[in-house]
């Protein structure tokens, strides 16, 4: 009951959410990707891995430093995800959990020379105050998929039901998927992410 409706990006934890009758719909509204980073010289040799699974078995075997954003979000359940398919639990000194958002795992990767997996709007967004290069991209498995979810209405009497929707219909609308669509692209040269109002999951290319 704290939330009316949620913009989110962690399909396994909204399946669940939704399973649990706790969201009356959930609409696709637009994706991105992740991205590996890390340092320009690789010593993990993840540059030229053929997806993400194996770019992270090799920072593994080579115990090269890698930051976790350990908080819980969307983007630590898909590193733990990566890691669980890739066979291996993390730990170590090699592996650092920065208990902090996005923006500030960048920079402790940056400063400590260390890979990190980071949404790609965010890096962009802090690319000129990093020596981090992009590793790995492309791998479907990094693709970052938001949905909106209204919140049940029946769970919590102050739950605003009507702005929920609202909010919904303006995100998936036409005037809404425009201006997802745009953002970024005078600042970054290209946009953030792209608007999937409509469409199938099973469609989606970055």
């Amino acid at each position: 009951g704290d939330a009316d409706v949620l913009l989110v990006h962690s399909p396994d934890a909204e399946a669940a959410f939704m399973q649990a009758g706790h969201g009356t719909e959930r609409r696709l509204v637009m994706h991105n990707d992740f991205v590996l980073v890390g340092p320009p010289n690789d010593p993990a040799g993840v540059r030229g891995a053929p997806g993400a699974v194996e770019a992270l078995r090799r920072i593994a075997t080579a115990r090269a430093l890698f930051v976790s954003r350990g908080d819980q979000s969307g983007t630590h359940a898909l590193e733990l995800k990566l890691w669980g398919q890739a066979g291996i639990r993390p730990e170590g000194g090699w592996y650092i959990e920065s208990g902090t958002g996005m923006g500030q795992t960048l920079q402790i990767a940056d400063e400590r020379n260390a890979y990190t997996l980071s949404d790609r709007g965010t890096y962009l967004a802090l690319r000129r105050t990093l020596h981090l290069d992009v590793l790995l991209e492309g791998d479907p498995l990094l693709r970052n998929i938001y949905h909106v979810i209204l919140v049940d209405p029946s769970k919590n009497g102050r739950i605003n039901a009507a702005g929920a929707r609202a909010l919904a219909d303006f995100l998936t609308g036409p005037e809404g998927q425009r201006r997802i669509g745009e953002f970024g692209r005078e600042r970054f040269g290209q946009p953030l992410f792209v608007p999937d109002a409509g469409k199938r999951e099973e469609d989606l290319a970055r």
